[in-house]
């Protein structure tokens, strides 16, 4: 980190993008700041929350596809929303991951997802970052579990990732472990209670 990243204030509008390994975009969420020091920032994405989604050309879902294909039927950008939870997250620019606290639509926390992530800098409009394919899923009493372990291999056979990027992740993954088995920052209970301002409004894609 420089001088020269972007620092936002709270209330501001920033998004965060998934970009591919060609460096073509392929989500792109808006968040309201919660705060930021330079490196961590911490952001709302409200249920609702109006997006750019990714999905196969040949109209099926990530599910639907082989496992061996899965990363490598083409994807287009699609709006998208949104829904069904609210998350709080904590993108950090020297951690290969980002953490979020899930509240359900009444407001009530659910639980930590861990979204293991090749962070690539800031932008003046936000942060940019390459999703892992592998994720950490921690519940509200600690106990966790990998997710999408099993896409891994395909995704590093597709080009999706390296394998030495897939390693760094599982290494960056079994530290977010530990921090949860040690009930620790973030996993300790802080902002399990948060609640956004009334009078917010969702954030929007510039």
């Amino acid at each position: 980190m420089t001088d020269a990243q972007p620092r936002w204030r709270p209330g501001q509008t920033v998004v965060e993008r998934f970009l591919r390994p060609d460096g073509s975009v392929g989500q792109e969420l808006p968040l309201r700041v919660i705060s930021d020091d330079g490196a961590a920032l911490l952001g709302w994405i409200p249920d609702g929350t109006e997006m750019i989604g990714s999905r196969l050309v040949d109209g099926r879902s990530m599910r639907e596809v082989d496992l061996e294909d899965r990363f490598r039927v083409p994807r287009e950008r699609v709006p998208a929303v949104w829904a069904g939870s609210s998350t709080l997250r904590l993108i950090d620019e020297r951690h290969w991951s980002s953490v979020w606290w899930f509240f359900d639509p009444a407001g009530d926390f659910t639980g930590w997802y861990c979204n293991l992530e090749i962070p690539l800098g800031r932008t003046a409009a936000g942060t940019d970052r390459i999703d892992g394919v592998l994720d950490v899923v921690v519940s509200p009493d600690g106990s966790w579990s990998w997710k999408d372990e099993d896409e891994t291999g395909s995704a590093i056979r597709a080009g999706r990732l390296t394998a030495a990027q897939a390693a760094r992740l599982r290494t960056e993954g079994e530290r977010l472990i530990g921090l949860a088995e040690a009930g620790v920052y973030p996993f300790d209970g802080t902002f399990t209670e948060f609640r956004p301002g009334p009078a917010w409004s969702r954030p929007r894609l510039p």
